[in-house]
């Protein structure tokens, strides 16, 4: 006769969550648009620049071109990002900057991250 299974043990708490596996009320909340690596890299790359080219994003972040063009137009959905679509010598060339939106973003990202890490930051 099969085993009727016994209730789940409880995994291990991960930090800063409560055994619930919910975040504790006050903690701030990781936009998941900007937390992604690839995305995340994006913008702080575009943040930098004026505007930049898709082959220099692609050297840059080491992304194939499929994914950084999936990543890229995430952004663009968001808002974060603009396009410009335009041929130089007749070659096709994509431009990218950041929006304000986009920089507000990730300068609310970045505080939010500041706070979830606290003191561990001020080493």
């Amino acid at each position: 006769m099969p085993e009727t299974p016994g209730p789940e043990k409880p995994g291990p708490e991960l930090p800063g969550l409560p055994e619930s596996g919910l975040p504790e009320p006050g903690l701030p909340e990781l936009n998941p648009v900007v937390h992604g690596k690839l995305r995340l890299a994006l913008l702080s790359l575009l943040a930098g620049v004026e505007e930049a080219e898709f082959t220099w994003l692609r050297g840059r972040t080491g992304a194939t071109d499929g994914n950084l063009g999936a990543q890229l137009l995430k952004l663009e959905e968001a808002g974060y990002i603009a396009v410009e679509k335009k041929f130089v010598l007749r070659k096709p060339q994509t431009v990218y900057r950041i929006t304000d939106t986009g920089r507000e973003a990730l300068s609310e990202y970045v505080q939010a991250l500041k706070q979830l890490l606290g003191a561990a930051i001020n080493v």
